[in-house]
Order: structure tokens, then sequence, then C-alpha cells
């Protein structure tokens, strides 16, 4: 907002002060009119006619007509709204039992995808454990290869001798 010249402000405060109470907390200004009772009579009163007594005179009569149409009015309203209720507490159970069961289907993944995963990691050790004692029965595979080049050897060298 616009900022008042602090002279300005200082006059409003007091002419505010002398109309009912003001209180300031901070940045907030609360104003309580005093008489305001009055003041909201005074301010619906036509033109030209004195505001109505404390009496009460000014108020019409309530027509029973009306009262009937509003109160059938406010039995259909509160009908509706039970309706509305009963729809809504329906569409709720629906979601979540529609809740219940993407979680349980979740839940049911986790648990097989739990399950395959183990599965996997003993056949992995079975495989290593495999590979590792092939690994220990293929040891003597090269001394054996090297006698097998090394009696192919002589036995060439035993045939260039016969021929």
């Amino acid at each position: 907002g616009r900022q008042l010249p602090e002279g300005r402000r200082a006059t409003l405060a007091s002419a505010l002060e002398l109309e009912g109470t003001v209180l300031r907390e901070g940045r907030l200004t609360q104003f309580v009119a005093n008489n305001l009772e009055r003041r909201i009579r005074l301010s619906g009163a036509p033109r030209g006619e004195p505001p109505a007594g404390g009496s009460g005179s000014s108020i019409p009569a309530i027509d029973p007509g009306a009262l009937q149409d509003v109160v059938a009015l406010a039995g259909q309203v509160a009908a509706q709204v039970d309706e509305l209720l009963r729809n809504v507490h329906c569409g709720l159970q629906a979601l979540t039992a529609l809740s219940v069961g993407c979680i349980q289907t979740y839940r049911d993944g986790v648990e097989s995808l739990g399950e395959a995963a183990d599965l996997s990691i003993r056949a992995m050790y079975a495989l290593v454990a495999r590979c590792e004692e092939l690994d220990r029965a293929m040891q003597p595979v090269p001394a054996l290869a090297k006698r097998i080049r090394d009696m192919k050897g002589t036995l060439e060298r035993l045939e260039g001798l016969c021929k």
C-alpha cells in the first residue's frame, strides 16, 4: 500500500480512537467501533427515517408458509447430503479395496522378486563352485599337453630316422 505522511497517520489514528477502540499488534491494526449495533441499525435504515428503537418493532413478522418452505427445503437438502455421503462412502470403500489389492500385489511381487534373487544368487555360487572344481581338475592339462608335444616331437624324430 501507499505510505501516509506521519502526521496524516496520527490524525487518522486519533480520529479512529474517538469512534472506537484501536488495537495494534506489530503491523496489524484492529478497530472495534463503539456502539456497533446502533451503527448497524443506522446503516440499514432508509434515508430520512429515524432508526428503530431497542424494542425490536422494526423486525417484520415471519411468514409461516415461508418457514414451512424453508423446513421442507432443509429436509430435501439433508436427504441429498445423506445420499451424497453414502455415495462418497461407497466410493471410498471401493478405492480402499483397490488400494489394498494393489498393495498386496506389490507385496507379492516383492516377495517373488526376493525369492528369485535368492535362487539366482544360490545358482551363481553353485556355478562358481563348479568352475573352481573344473579349474582344479584342469590343472594337470598344461603339463599333459607339454608331455604330448614332447612325445609328438620324439615320434617325429623317430620317423625321420626310420625313413
